[in-house]
C-alpha cells in the first residue's frame, strides 16, 4: 500500500526524452524530428531539455504504429494528425 498518492495531470510535462524514447520505442533523432516538424510539442526547459506529458506520449505511441504498422513518413504522419484533429 502506498504512502500516499500522486495523481499527474495527462497535460503536465514530467517525463525527459530519454525516458519517453524507452517507453514509446522511438530513437532520441526520431523524437527530435517530431518535435522539429511539429507533431509533438515538449514543452521547453532551458534551450535543450524537453520535457513530454502523458498526453504526448500517448500520441507517440500511436505515431510508432503509423511508422512501424503502416509505414507512414513523418511528414505523412502530421497530416494525418492535423486531419484526425479538424474533424
Amino acid at each position: 500500500m502506498p504512502l500516499f498518492d500522486i495523481h499527474i495531470s495527462p497535460d503536465e510535462p514530467v517525463y525527459v526524452i530519454s525516458v519517453v524514447s524507452r517507453l514509446v520505442d522511438l530513437p532520441v533523432w526520431t523524437l527530435r524530428q517530431l518535435d522539429k516538424v511539429g507533431v509533438v510539442c515538449p514543452k521547453r526547459i532551458g534551450r535543450k531539455s524537453r520535457l513530454y506529458s502523458l498526453k504526448d506520449i500517448r500520441r507517440l505511441e500511436y505515431v510508432h504504429y503509423l511508422m512501424e504498422e503502416k509505414r507512414v513518413n513523418i511528414h505523412g504522419i502530421k497530416i494525418i494528425l492535423e486531419s484526425g484533429e479538424k474533424e
